[in-house]
């Protein structure tokens, strides 16, 4: 069955768009004007390398079994929709335009996933023993999260790593690691069903007989999302400094022992939540991958560019630390150079 999905932004969102338009399922992608109107003439280009394949292959949206439409947010109906992905990063959520689309989707009750590394306020609401109105203060905007019954939203690990690339427009997108996204489940079996489906139709997808990188895996904990704190803590907010910022490597590997203490108290604070072992991925891995990792992360650049707010995994998790007796020096030190940094651009 094909469905219809309407994902908020265009950027990272359009890469998650185009395993569904492989897979057959028709997409919105919600954006600005001039962006909408670039997507709606030339359509989208995503770079995907397949594996064993030395250079990316290009996935145009135009050349894909599923419609792909981009619409501003005042554009969409809900309704019309099976489910949205939420793709933005969270401050972006405080556009008045995107507010109100927020407050229609809510009063649609249509199902949410988000692909952002915030969970949103709903979800973290799902998660039993935790007070989430204690942690209100990590969010831009905490009261448009408010309509959303917790139920109809799950949260997805992004842990595919993707960048536009600027000298070829703004409806291009290079996949760097094709890794998976994984996704907790919904409460209502309905909803489900259709994120079950969506993963099954996106794994059948060949191309020249090959498999394609990038799937959506859904899960039955809650937990497995989670698994990306201790990596954020770890390696990209590590990356912003007092005065400058360092790639991802040189965060996790200038201190080894330092990363992999603060690797393990954030996994902790995830297994006092309720995670299971199975739900988290080994420090050994993750310091493998970041050898790998040679930028400085997103959040870092940001901050360079001027930013003065950014998503604030590293505060959330911090204030659920304090609420669990799991707070360190150390954790609480990465959060103090990041608010000092915020600080200095405002």
């Amino acid at each position: 069955m094909a469905y219809k999905i309407v994902i908020l932004g265009a950027s990272y969102g359009s890469l998650l768009g185009t395993k569904l338009l492989m897979a057959g399922h028709d997409v919105t992608l919600v954006c600005r004007q001039a962006t909408a109107d670039l997507i709606n003439a030339e359509g989208t280009d995503v770079r995907i390398k397949l594996r064993d394949e030395d250079q990316h292959r290009s996935f145009k949206s135009g050349d894909l079994p599923g419609k792909l439409d981009a619409k501003t947010p005042e554009q969409v109906n809900p309704e019309d929709y099976d489910m949205v992905a939420l793709a933005m990063s969270e401050p972006q959520y405080c556009n008045d335009a995107i507010t109100d689309l927020l407050g229609r989707i809510a009063a649609a009750n249509t199902p949410c996933l988000s692909i952002m590394n915030m969970p949103p306020l709903p979800f973290l609401r799902r998660i039993k023993g935790l007070d989430a109105s204690k942690l209100e203060s990590c969010f831009t905007c905490p009261a448009v999260w408010q309509a959303f019954e917790p139920g109809n939203v799950t949260l997805c690990s992004p842990d595919p790593q993707a960048y536009r690339v600027p000298e070829d427009g703004a409806n291009t997108l290079h996949v760097g690691l094709p890794t998976n996204f994984k996704a907790a489940p919904f409460e209502q079996d309905a909803h489900n069903s259709i994120l079950k489906e969506l993963a099954a139709s996106i794994d059948a997808v060949r191309v020249d007989g090959k498999d394609v990188p990038v799937k959506l895996r859904v899960f039955d904990s809650l937990f497995v999302p989670f698994a990306k704190w201790s990596m954020l803590l770890t390696g990209n907010y590590r990356c912003v400094l007092p005065d400058g910022a360092r790639p991802i490597k040189e965060a996790v590997h200038g201190d080894i022992d330092l990363s992999e203490s603060i690797y393990e108290t954030v996994n902790s604070i995830v297994s006092q939540l309720g995670a299971n072992p199975e739900d988290k991925v080994p420090f050994e891995k993750y310091a493998n991958a970041a050898k790998g990792l040679l930028k400085p992360s997103s959040a870092a650049r940001a901050i360079e560019s001027g930013a003065d707010r950014i998503e604030r995994v590293d505060m959330l998790v911090n204030l659920i630390a304090d609420q669990i007796d799991l707070g360190t020096p150390e954790l609480r030190a990465v959060t103090d150079t990041v608010n000092a940094r915020l600080a200095s651009n405002q």
